[in-house]
Parts: C-alpha cells; structure tokens; sequence
C-alpha cells in the first residue's frame, strides 16, 4: 500500500475545450491512477436517467455550473473507492476556491495533499472554434457560440483564481495547451518530472 503522503494526487485545470479530458486519460495511463471527472460523472448520470441526471441537465442546458454542494459530495465519494490506492487525476473539480477548500479538508481528513496541479494554457478563440466544430460533429445542441462563451467567462471569473492559490503552494505546473496530442503530452510529461523530481 501507498503511504500517503507519497501517493500521486493530481489536478489539472484549464478553459472549456482546452484539451484536459485527452490529456488527463494519457497522464492517468502513464502513472497508473484513474482520471476522476466531474463532467463524465454527470454525463453518466444524465445517460441513465437518474435524478441527478435530470438536474444537472437543466443546469448545464443553460450553460451553469453544477451547485458547490453536490459536486463536492459526488467527488468525496469517488475518491473514496478502491481504485484511488495509488493516488488520482482529477478533472473539471475543484472549479472555483469553495470547492478548492472542499478538497483540502477531505484530502486533510486522510492525511493527504495535491501532489501537482497541471495547468493548460490556450486562447480563447482557438477554444471557441474548437468546441464549436466538436458541437457540429457530435450534434451537440446546447454548445451554441453563446454558450461556449459563456462558459469561457464562467471559468475566467471562478477558476483561473485558482491559479494563484496554487501557485502560491508552489505545486503549479503550466503547460502550453496548443499543439497536437503528443506534443502537449511530451510537454506535461517533462513539466511533471521536474516537479516530482524523477
């Protein structure tokens, strides 16, 4: 077993469409820990119908976040199964500084800390396009222009503060986002073996 202050816990950040679901699958592949995100946790949920399907359909349809409350128990929840031994990856939580402490009191509780913070980086605009072409291919009705700005705005104004309180604990890793798949991945890799010293 995994003492814990040496397990591998990770979170990585960025705007809406920055690339961190790939990305995150990739780094949990290669450190063997699974990848937690809130938004596949949701997709799921609305998938099979269930109530908390329901309700976070209506609030994702209009472009929101999902209440502080409830994705604060889902997540404490996921992170307390067996596969999490060796640490984790999460993505899309903590989004704004009420969740950030959310997380640290869990993670306090277990005598553990974020490892690293993976942040990536890429222009708005570059964003927009990118998730508006994925709408047009995947059909996906509620990604209008409008939307996704909102959402962009939504994550300016409650997640990119984020990036000083992690900074601040030292354990932020800034990553270029823009590029092909490998080239960002090579980039995280490198930024994270700096920051774990390996």
């Amino acid at each position: 077993m995994t003492d814990n202050l040496t397990k591998l816990n990770l979170l990585i950040i960025g705007a809406p469409g920055a690339g961190k679901g790939t990305q995150a699958q990739l780094i949990a592949e290669k450190y063997q820990i699974p990848t937690i995100s809130t938004g596949d946790i949701f997709r799921e949920n609305i998938k099979t119908g269930t109530e908390l399907g329901q309700k976070v359909q209506q609030i994702i349809a209009a472009g929101e976040l999902v209440p502080d409350s409830l994705t604060n128990e889902i997540v404490a929840d996921r992170l307390q199964q067996d596969d999490v031994v060796n640490g984790f990856l999460l993505d899309g939580y903590p989004r704004n500084e009420a969740q950030v402490v959310a997380l640290d009191q869990f993670l306090a509780d277990r005598g553990e800390v974020l490892t690293a913070v993976i942040m990536l980086e890429a222009d708005t605009d570059v964003v927009v396009s990118r998730l508006l072409q994925r709408a047009f291919r995947e059909g996906r009705d509620d990604d209008t222009e409008e939307v996704i700005r909102h959402r962009q705005n939504v994550y300016r104004e409650q997640t990119a503060p984020l990036v000083a309180i992690f900074s601040e604990r030292g354990i932020l890793v800034s990553v270029d986002g823009l590029g092909s798949v490998a080239e960002i991945a090579e980039r995280i890799n490198t930024a994270l073996a700096v920051k774990l010293g390996s």
